[in-house]
């Protein structure tokens, strides 16, 4: 697949990809004869992987760790299971936070509705 294929099948731009590749988030994507990319199904799912690690809002700097520590093979599994778990731990800490955040919303917006009531009440002319 040319990196023009896997950036609209990703929602990426193909300067993102050449970037994730640059700094490592994803393997050296083998080459065509002509010099191109030419992504292989591991390449894609590396891709996919790094893609919805960073819409989780995961950091590049996590994942950069996680892809090396990768590499270094089945050693490195406690390693790569920590720095998940914490990057779970401060997604669910957002979470949470936007949770507190929509329900001081939903108050307001009920108290809203109440107050708004009343003084509407107050704009309506009974007919005699």
């Amino acid at each position: 697949m040319t990196i023009s294929e896997v950036a609209g099948k990703y929602g990426l731009t193909a300067d993102t990809l050449r970037y994730y590749e640059k700094q490592g988030l994803i393997p050296p994507v083998t080459r065509s004869a002509s010099g191109l990319r030419d992504y292989a199904e591991t390449d894609l799912k590396w891709v996919e992987f790094i893609r919805c690690m960073r819409s989780a809002g995961v950091s590049i700097e996590a994942l950069t760790k996680y892809v090396a520590l990768f590499r270094q093979g089945n050693a490195s599994i406690p390693a790569r299971r920590k720095i998940l778990s914490d990057e779970r731990a401060k997604i669910a800490r957002r979470i949470a936070d936007l949770q507190a955040a929509l329900a001081r919303l939903d108050k307001k917006l009920d108290d809203y509705e109440v107050r708004m009531l009343q003084y509407e009440k107050g704009l309506y002319h009974e007919p005699d």
